[in-house]
């Protein structure tokens, strides 16, 4: 079938705004219905931490190991930073629980991600790991990486030119 979504809203801007939202909607509706879905807030990837434990390995490929197993975690640890909490326990505690369990951010609670509605399209989900290893993979054969170092803001958060810290002059006064 087809739908019609309308996006009203009273400035142009959250307009766009709401477009989006919606588009990205879609976009995950579309993929979960391809793939199916995972509970959400990184909990499959919490997951596969114990396909992962099963390797067995040592040296090199070992250490290898545990930055993946890290990995996998990081962004269950993550959400529960953004609200506020300790990483830590509460994902000791979602490994523990196992299955669907996973911290609501919204409730700050470690809730059945599924019965809560709390999901991610696999699609989604599995395509991000690809894209993560694919990285990671360039970075470790890469003989040299540049990245550009974060300078201090020298005009004092002023935007505008003038007097003010002569903003916008790339330091030089």
């Amino acid at each position: 079938g087809v739908a019609v979504i309308k996006v009203g809203a009273a400035t142009e801007t959250e307009m766009k705004e709401k477009k989006a939202r919606v588009e990205d909607a879609m976009h995950a509706t579309k993929a979960a219905v391809e793939e199916g879905i995972v509970p959400g807030g990184g909990v499959a990837l919490l997951r596969a931490v114990e396909a992962v434990d099963k390797v067995k390995a040592e040296g090199d490929v070992l250490v290898g190991i545990k930055i993946i197993r890290r990995a996998l975690e990081e962004p269950a640890r993550q959400i529960i930073h953004n609200a506020g909490l300790e990483g830590s326990v509460l994902v000791k505690e979602m490994k523990e629980k196992g299955g669907n369990w996973g911290f609501n951010a919204q409730t700050e609670k470690i809730v059945d991600m599924l019965a809560e509605g709390i999901v991610d399209p696999a699609k989604v989900t599995k395509q991000a790991l690809i894209n993560a290893a694919s990285i990671a993979g360039l970075m470790l054969t890469t003989e040299a990486l540049i990245s550009e170092i974060k300078e201090d803001d020298k005009s004092g958060g002023q935007n505008a030119g003038g007097p003010q810290g002569m903003g916008g002059m790339g330091g030089m006064y």
